[in-house]
């Protein structure tokens, strides 16, 4: 059965069995509550009896003598009732809202971290604002629900169930127009939700666009500035959440009439009832005790109906919610895990890739039968126009993404046969693209590494050429660096990520134009400090500035996803082809 036809809820107690017992033990509190908060007009049914009927009465039949003795039999009861419905109502009360947090906490970080566990190419065609959307509204949408309207659902199926069994067995010649108006209100009520489903589903959507539209600006909001471009983006989330606000207006329109059309049904089934049970009592056909007792009893039979149309409102947000939850748990991993285990220790650095082909999703291909071959400890460069692969190699040699075609290798092992976590481990990485975490300058370098102490973090940061800059903020290593690390210029955060990859210490560098975004003396700084940090692990090196990988030990340019030429910096001069045409323009060389 596909996940599309399966009810939401049963997909919610699917995914985690426990929670079944934990609702069941919660709805056992529930009804029960219900029980004893619907017996006082029961008792106060007996009470008119005694008082009536004397030594005749129903009490008075189970052996309890005179007035006095009959009263405070029911006066006790009323007590013990009373303390009941209050006990199962603390009982429900808590366990229904500690269900809600724990079935919130378990969602939202297992949806999260599945979220991390998915391929790159998901992100491709997700938003962050969507994802944010369903990470915290439609898992908050379920805790709302769990904390009330469960239990609202229980206690009126119970209310129902027996006010409706009293009146049938105590006064079957009435009950009959009492219960007449309920198969409409049902009916009416599963119309409703019926066409509320649709409604509440493209609620939740444009939710999800109007919280990516606004987390995307907020991410771009120096470009929206650079460009005055404030009052275009203020109208592009005015048409996002106008389209939200139509969608709630379309579901509120259907909502907000059943409530009044359920009140006049019910209107009719209580005065009916009023009048019928009345000329019952005269005719002598129904108890005065009786009578009483349904006259109160209808009103708590009927009227919460007219709550069921929230309850639905409430219960119908909530499908919607855990639909989409569950939709996102469902995502397959398109790029498991391997078995076989690599520690970091026993990595020696050798990298191979033999006859790789890649394409992006709906795109030619990025690479095209590629292979090359990098020695243990050796350093080389990669280099190339834009759009020439470059970068697409790293993101495949950390499995980012899966080849179409070909081996990658480790030491001579198929990176699809390790784990990705010791893959990734024994790799380090400094991306063109920095990014840094909001906290402090020491947190952001020892990202990955948390168990190094400061010394040891302090020496990442000398051999990246950051400790100076770092020394002279306002609270050095403590300082905060801001989302994304938006107190620091381009050329800070890049050094933070290379003392970040120089503190992992792993076998495997890579440095993708790692130097891009500092200025010439700073670079140069840097290259002497990779001199030493490139020592007794392997390299790899992409550049656009050449002067940066003169030193390595084998150099490949590429063009269209190929390698189109190969060497040291001396044997690509020589060869006179692309890299020396490149060479010539970044030094100022005519030809």
């Amino acid at each position: 059965m596909t996940s599309a036809k399966v009810h939401p809820l049963q997909r919610l107690f699917n995914y985690d069995r426990i929670y079944r017992t934990e609702a069941l033990q919660a709805s056992v509190y529930s009804v029960l509550n219900t029980v004893f908060d619907l017996a006082p007009p029961y008792l106060i049914g007996i009470a008119v009896d005694i008082v009536v009927n004397r030594e005749s009465s129903w009490i008075a039949q189970l052996g309890a003598k005179g007035i006095s003795a009959q009263l405070t039999v029911v006066s006790v009861l009323t007590l013990i009732i009373w303390g009941l419905e209050s006990l199962f109502q603390y009982l429900y009360d808590r366990k229904w809202r500690n269900l809600a947090q724990t079935m919130q906490h378990d969602l939202r970080l297992d949806a999260y971290q599945h979220l991390q566990e998915l391929e790159l190419s998901f992100f491709e065609t997700e938003t962050t604002g969507n994802l944010l959307s369903i990470l915290n509204d439609d898992i908050n949408q379920l805790e709302r629900f769990l904390d009330s309207g469960a239990n609202d659902i229980l206690q009126f199926i119970t209310t129902v169930l027996l006010i409706g069994g009293t009146f049938i067995a105590f006064a079957p010649s009435v009950s009959w127009i009492a219960m007449l108006p309920i198969p409409f209100i049902l009916w009416g009520s599963l119309a409703f939700q019926k066409r509320l489903a649709p409604r509440y589903a493209d609620v939740r959507q444009k939710a999800g666009l109007i919280s990516a539209r606004i987390a995307n600006n907020l991410s771009g909001v120096a470009t929206i500035k650079s460009f005055t471009a404030e009052d275009y983006e203020r109208d592009r989330v005015f048409v996002e959440s106008d389209a939200y606000r139509r969608s709630n207006r379309r579901a509120i329109e259907l909502s907000a009439a059943f409530v009044p059309l359920i009140r006049f049904v019910i209107l009719i089934g209580f005065t009916a009832t009023l009048f019928l049970g009345g000329l019952e009592v005269a005719n002598g056909r129904l108890s005065v005790g009786t009578y009483g007792f349904m006259v109160f009893i209808i009103q708590r039979l009927l009227w919460p109906f007219t709550s069921l149309g929230q309850t639905l409102d409430q219960f119908q947000r909530a499908m919607a919610s855990i639909n989409r939850v569950m939709n996102l748990l469902d995502t397959p991993i398109e790029i498991p895990t391997g078995n076989r285990a690599f520690p970091t220790h026993q990595v020696k650095g050798e990298v191979g890739l033999q006859n790789i082909t890649f394409a992006y999703r709906d795109r030619t291909p990025a690479l095209k039968e590629l292979s090359l071959h990098i020695p243990a400890g050796q350093t080389i460069g990669i280099v190339g126009a834009t759009g020439s692969g470059k970068s697409t190699l790293v993101k495949l040699l950390l499995r980012f993404y899966e080849i179409q075609q070909g081996q990658i290798l480790i030491d001579g092992v198929d990176i699809r046969e390790l784990q990705l976590r010791d893959l990734r481990r024994c790799i380090g990485w400094v991306s063109q693209e920095v990014f840094l975490f909001h906290g402090t300058v020491a947190e952001n370098i020892a990202y990955g590494s948390f168990d190094a102490s400061r010394a040891e973090i302090t020496q990442a940061a000398k051999l990246a050429e950051a400790h100076e800059f770092i020394a002279q903020l306002p609270e050095g290593y403590d300082t905060i660096v801001g989302e994304r690390g938006q107190k620091l210029s381009g050329g800070q955060r890049q050094r933070l990520a290379i003392a970040r990859a120089i503190l992992k210490d792993p076998p495997i560098l890579i440095l993708d134009e790692a130097t891009s975004a500092v200025d010439n003396e700073t670079e140069a700084a840097i290259q002497r400090s990779l001199e030493t940090i490139t020592q007794h692990r392997t390299t790899i090196a992409i550049a656009h500035r050449l002067s940066t990988i003169r030193q390595a030990h084998c150099i490949y340019v590429m063009e269209y996803g190929r390698i189109v030429e190969q060497g040291t910096h001396e044997e690509l001069l020589e060869i006179n082809g692309l890299y020396a045409s490149l060479w010539r323009v970044q030094s100022g060389i005519r030809a």
